[in-house]
């Protein structure tokens, strides 16, 4: 089941034109933001304003079982949206993928804080904000609003990514 008030709507709007994802990586399947991937949340992301923001509407599978967001899509969220920051800086300072890869970075850990319950039902706001940008590490501050309230926060370390051999 894909999202479709949230995620196709922003996905396509033409004030602002393709999101982060579909212009770096428009045949990645991962869960939370690979636009090949028709079962995922597929999460929009755009820089405005020198910020990356997104809206997502959680759906009611993504229930904790007390009628709030689960943390797990909390923490997909708050990951997926990083990694468009990273991968927009990376794409921007030329910093390529390794040869045979597709994506330059990949999380090496991922700290997040729940503040307050994050409604199930109702569209919030993402945003994400590279802290430290150096090639070899990259991290990033995204945080999740709904009523002009903080509900969660993760702060997410990229590492530049070589497979090993």
């Amino acid at each position: 089941m894909t999202n479709a008030t949230s995620t196709e709507a922003a996905a396509t709007d033409e004030t602002r034109g393709p999101s982060i994802q579909q212009l770096l990586f428009p045949e990645m399947k991962c869960f939370g933001c690979g636009p090949a991937n028709p079962d995922g949340l597929g999460l929009s992301s755009f820089e405005i304003g020198g910020v990356v923001r997104a809206t997502f509407t959680p759906w009611p599978q993504h229930d904790n079982g007390g009628g709030y967001l689960n943390g797990g899509i909390i923490s997909t969220v708050l990951d997926c949206h990083g990694a468009a920051a990273v991968m927009l800086e990376a794409d921007r300072r030329d910093w390529k993928p390794a040869p045979g890869q597709h994506l330059a970075y990949v999380t090496a850990g991922l700290d997040v804080k729940f503040r307050r319950p994050t409604p199930l039902d109702e569209p919030l706001e993402i945003t994400a904000e590279l802290t430290a940008i150096d090639e070899p590490e990259m991290t990033v501050v995204c945080e999740i609003h709904h009523g002009g309230k903080l509900r969660a926060a993760g702060t997410a370390v990229w590492k530049r990514w070589q497979p090993r051999t």
